[in-house]
């Protein structure tokens, strides 16, 4: 049966099954202020390691979509499986997430995204390969309140231009955008007609920096020249620092992390900026959404994958509840 009524959410963007493979004979070498850090294990030799886990359906637009749900919002995924038994189980976790999967598409001949996790500590380094799935717009869709784009292929460059042309139809439908790897290395160039039709535009320090091709570390400027690229609202993160934000009337604001201890990172970005969209849809403002965001980012790195540990609406009140009283967003 088609569907007339508009989803919350329709997120775009690959997905994959993550095997994660938790290290304990290795080692990580970082520079004097811990950043740019390389991870080590014996070349050449037999690498023991503690354990696998496998979680299907994930990715950054599925972690999305998935988030979008648990809060209590309408969300469905647009992406590409293979015709495999790893499609199937991808499908089965979005039903079962009451995600809709009513845009999914199944490729006959190019398999399923699987991706490998080195988890380290708190860390992981993930070994990526996206298939060269052929990415057009849904046909017939009704026009959702949000799409949330995130992580595509490295043959996705016309399939941008398609959702921009798309977007500008149905002004109905505002965008979050939350660059991946190739569409950071494409270029805000080639993808100007994107960033122009971003209603909200999320990316950490570093990412902006890579952007915007520049060294500049002053989060006002970063935002104020993404800002500049067309996205009315920027959300920039800056790790276990906290995050940052710039709204389309030029105020600047300062969320700290909610205080935890990690387990393990994955999926924290895409809870904290899939939370501030799906509040965005909920009419919330910015302000508030800076408070639940990081609530939700929290709860997934107390699990493994990124995915196990999205929150719904009550236990995310729960967790604002017992808050520290100097947990709220300030302006900068």
């Amino acid at each position: 049966m088609e569907n007339t009524k508009p989803l919350d959410m329709l997120a775009i963007g690959d997905i994959v099954i993550d095997a994660f493979i938790r290290l304990k004979d290795a080692e990580a070498y970082c520079d004097l202020d811990q950043e740019h850090c390389k991870l080590c294990i014996r070349f050449g030799d037999k690498v023991p390691y503690e354990s696998v886990d496998v979680i299907n359906a994930v990715g950054n637009s599925a972690n999305a979509a998935v988030s979008a749900s648990r809060l209590g919002l309408s969300s469905a995924l647009s992406a590409v499986v293979g015709d495999d038994q790893n499609g199937k189980d991808c499908l089965a976790s979005l039903t079962g997430d009451n995600v809709s999967t009513d845009y999914m598409e199944t490729d006959p001949k190019l398999p399923t995204n699987y991706h490998y996790v080195l988890w380290y500590d708190v860390e992981r380094t993930i070994l990526v390969k996206h298939a060269p799935f052929e990415r057009h717009m849904p046909k017939n869709l009704v026009a959702p309140k949000w799409i949330y784009l995130s992580s595509l292929g490295e043959n996705t460059e016309a399939f941008h231009h398609e959702i921009a042309a798309w977007l500008k139809e149905h002004p109905e439908t505002k965008l979050a955008f939350q660059p991946g790897t190739f569409q950071m290395k494409l270029g805000k160039e080639k993808l100007a007609d994107i960033y122009a039709m971003a209603e909200i535009f999320f990316c950490n320090i570093e990412e902006a920096q890579r952007i915007l091709s520049i060294t500049e570390m002053d989060a006002k400027k970063l935002m104020d020249m993404l800002a500049a690229l067309g996205p009315k609202i920027i959300v920039m993160t800056d790790g276990i620092k906290g995050a940052y934000a710039r709204e389309a009337n030029g105020t600047y604001w300062f969320m700290p992390i909610y205080p935890h201890q990690p387990i393990e990172r994955t999926g924290a970005g895409d809870a904290f900026e899939s939370t501030i969209t799906a509040c965005l849809a909920m009419g919330k403002s910015l302000e508030e959404a800076l408070l639940w965001a990081p609530i939700n980012a929290m709860s997934v790195t107390q699990f493994v994958g990124a995915q196990k540990g999205l929150l719904s609406q009550e236990k995310l009140q729960e967790y604002l509840a017992k808050a520290p009283a100097d947990y709220q967003p300030r302006k900068i």
